[in-house]
């Protein structure tokens, strides 16, 4: 169930923290009343606290995380995720040639550490536009009734 959920993001132009602004719009919407935490204010162990984790990252140069996600990241490496809902979503740049690449390291270690991701990572290219944002909404609302399907 998401009873206790959280958001943990990191944004550099304000792209992906608006992404996270939408979608706990949306996670509240549907029910949920989401953490919204910095990277750099979070620690990775406070992630077992919740029983609905999202983790949102812009893209760094060729497919890379930003070097300030990436304590966060290391730390995860020592944590079980097992039965945990997540996600993980980032404001990408198609001019490079791994898009969203920071979504992709993010899904795939949630699923390597346990955690059930119940939905593909969310990319938006660069700013949100309008209709973006309305993706970002329905995702956060989506993310909210996957993780209350019992596992």
């Amino acid at each position: 169930m998401c009873e206790k959920s959280i958001i943990i993001y990191t944004s550099i132009t304000g792209n992906t923290k608006e992404m996270a602004d939408k979608i706990a719009e949306g996670m509240r919407e549907a029910g949920a009343e989401p953490v919204m935490k910095d990277v750099l204010m979070a620690d990775a162990e406070e992630v077992l606290q919740y029983d609905c984790v999202l983790l949102g990252s812009f893209t760094w140069g060729e497919g890379d995380l930003p070097d300030d996600f990436e304590d966060f990241y290391d730390d995860l490496c020592e944590l079980d995720l097992t039965g945990k809902k997540a996600a993980a979503f980032g404001s990408c740049d198609s001019t490079y040639e791994h898009f969203g690449g920071a979504v992709d390291l993010l899904t795939k270690k949630l699923r390597e550490l346990g955690a059930d991701v119940v939905l593909d990572g969310l990319k938006v290219e660069l700013r949100p536009s309008e209709k973006d944002k309305e993706t970002c909404r329905a995702f956060g609302r989506a993310f909210v009734e996957k993780g209350s399907v019992p596992a």
